[in-house]
Order: C-alpha cells, then sequence, then structure tokens
C-alpha cells in the first residue's frame, strides 16, 4: 500500500514532465521495440510470397552458413578493431582537447573553438566521403599532386590499395568525432569547483598537476559512462566510414568489410534476408554480452561508475 501511495503521488507530481517525454517513450518504442519482430526472420527461410508466417522455419540454417563461411571472422574482425581502436584513440584526443579548451580564458575565442571542432560531426557523411575522395583521387587528389610530387614519389592509388585504409578511416573518423566528444568532456570540465584549482595553485601545483590530479580524475564518471556506451556498441559499425567513404570500392572490402557493411551488401546483392537478419542478431547478442561485461568490470572497481 506505502509503494502504490508513493506512486501515485510521484505520478501526480511528476506528471507534466512524465507527459513531456511521453514523444520520446512512443519514438523509442516504434523505432527500437516494434522492428525486434523481425528478428524472427534469422531463423527462417524467407520467401516474399509466404510471408513472415508462412515462410518455413530454418532452425539455425542461417547462423550456420554465416559462420562455416570466411566473411564470419573477416567482417567479425575488422569491426571489433577498427571499433576498439576508435574507443581508445577518440577518447585520449577527445579529453585531451577538453583540456586545451579549458585552458583558453577568453569566452568568444573559446566558442569558436568549440563550434570549429563540432562542424565536422554534423557534416553528412557523403559529404565525408567526397571530402575524402578530392585528397585521394589518383589524378586530381591534393595528396598525389601536392605532397607525394612534391617529394618526388610517384601517385599512389589510395582506392587500389588496401594497406592505406585502417588508416586513413581511423583519422576520418577521429577527425569527424573527437571534437563533438571533446564538447561533452569540456562541459564537465567547467562544472568543476573553481576553489579546487584555487587551492591547488596556493600549493604550488604546476598546470600538467591541476590536469591529471583534479580534472581527469573529477571528470572519470563521465569518462567511464562514455566508454560503456561506446563498448555497448563495439560490433556496430559506421555505415557511412566503411561505406561511402571508401567509395564501395571491391578492391578494398577485405579491409573496409563490416557486420552492417556485409548485411547490406547480402540484402542488396544475394537478397538473402535470412542470413542478413541472423548476422545482425548475431551482432546485437554479442554487444549486449559485451556491455554487461564491461559494466560488471566498472561495478568492482567502483559501483558508482557503473551504468546500472
Amino acid at each position: 500500500m506505502r509503494n502504490t501511495s508513493y506512486l501515485r503521488r510521484s505520478l501526480k507530481k511528476y506528471k507534466w514532465l512524465l507527459l513531456m517525454t511521453l514523444p520520446g517513450v512512443v519514438y523509442l518504442f516504434i523505432n527500437n521495440y516494434i522492428p525486434m519482430y523481425g528478428v524472427i526472420l534469422a531463423f527462417k527461410n524467407y520467401n516474399y510470397v509466404d510471408g513472415i508466417w508462412g515462410s518455413e522455419w530454418a532452425g539455425l540454417d542461417n547462423f550456420k552458413f554465416l559462420f562455416n563461411s570466411e566473411n564470419a571472422y573477416v567482417i567479425t574482425r575488422n569491426t571489433f578493431l577498427y571499433n576498439f581502436v576508435f574507443i581508445v584513440l577518440n577518447l585520449v584526443l577527445s579529453v585531451f582537447v577538453a583540456l586545451l579548451i579549458n585552458e583558453i580564458k577568453d569566452k568568444v575565442i573559446s566558442r569558436f573553438y568549440q563550434s570549429t571542432f563540432l562542424l565536422p560531426h554534423i557534416i553528412s557523411m557523403v559529404v565525408v566521403a567526397y571530402l575524402v575522395y578530392s585528397f585521394l583521387n589518383v589524378d586530381s587528389g591534393l595528396v598525389n599532386r601536392l605532397l607525394i610530387k612534391w617529394f618526388g614519389a610517384e601517385a599512389v592509388s589510395w582506392y587500389g590499395e588496401p594497406k592505406y585504409w585502417p588508416y586513413i578511416l581511423v583519422i576520418v573518423n577521429a577527425w569527424k568525432n573527437v571534437g563533438y566528444l571533446s564538447i561533452i568532456y569540456f562541459a564537465s570540465i567547467i562544472g568543476i569547483d573553481k576553489e579546487y584549482y584555487e587551492a591547488a595553485t596556493i600549493d604550488g601545483a604546476s598546470k600538467w598537476k591541476q590536469m591529471t590530479r583534479i580534472t581527469i580524475p573529477l571528470i572519470l564518471p563521465v569518462i567511464t559512462t562514455m566508454t560503456l556506451l561506446a563498448v555497448s556498441g563495439i560490433l556496430r559499425s559506421d555505415f557511412g566510414l566503411f561505406y561511402q567513404v571508401p567509395m564501395n570500392t571491391g578492391a578494398l572490402i577485405p579491409t573496409t568489410n563490416t557486420i552492417d557493411t556485409f548485411v547490406y551488401r547480402a540484402m542488396v546483392q544475394s537478397g538473402d534476408i535470412g542470413m542478413s537478419t541472423a548476422a545482425g542478431f548475431y551482432q546485437s547478442v554479442v554487444c549486449f554480452v559485451l556491455i554487461l561485461v564491461a559494466n560488471a568490470a566498472v561495478r568492482r572497481i567502483n559501483k558508482r561508475d557503473a551504468l546500472f
């Protein structure tokens, strides 16, 4: 009875706030939960004529076909390793940039830099793909025309050499996302009480010690949360980055093929909805397990920093 009474009082007290969340909840339900019904396709030999329920059950055949092919290892390796590098590199660079922005005392200049760093994040990946192409095009790209010829070397066929693309994709991803992440960390930094820094200055602490002994430890909960959220999607790749930036070039597929691009190509080229859904389901299950493991590890270190 006490719990019921407390719930009624809370609903009455926060009814307008709850009403404000209603559009978001409806969108989340429609966009994220209703489509989960389609997971059943991973266990079916889907036929367009018979529909989802009319198609024959395939059991685990779609998963067997996926894991018995070399694609399973390649796409899992690529997706996991790329995202692992993205998480580590973007974390280090974004915290470093946030610390630098925090040292800018002029508010106008600080806001200018924040806007400049945020700009790449809001640019469409299609536009980014053509920006990269303008740099790496064999005949007219800036890299070949200016840098490589200036050093007297021969032009490089960037879109025909897979070995360069792990570095190119890492650079493009960092350019696009570090600014956005740095603003999140900067927002956490400006919330730190200034008295900590005043006391540290009186004690003779240098800027480096203030950063390492005050700033970073106090924003560690935010860093942990952002890292856990990134880990939860470690097997989810940016489709635009891996498909549009390499221009879907066949020679680059062994290096740029991830689970998301594999699912798309399987849908477009072979029309195999069952295997595509199996790959997506496998991706979701692994991501779910990873976030549980990562959160459990954080809880063992500090319960307050864990997501749940």
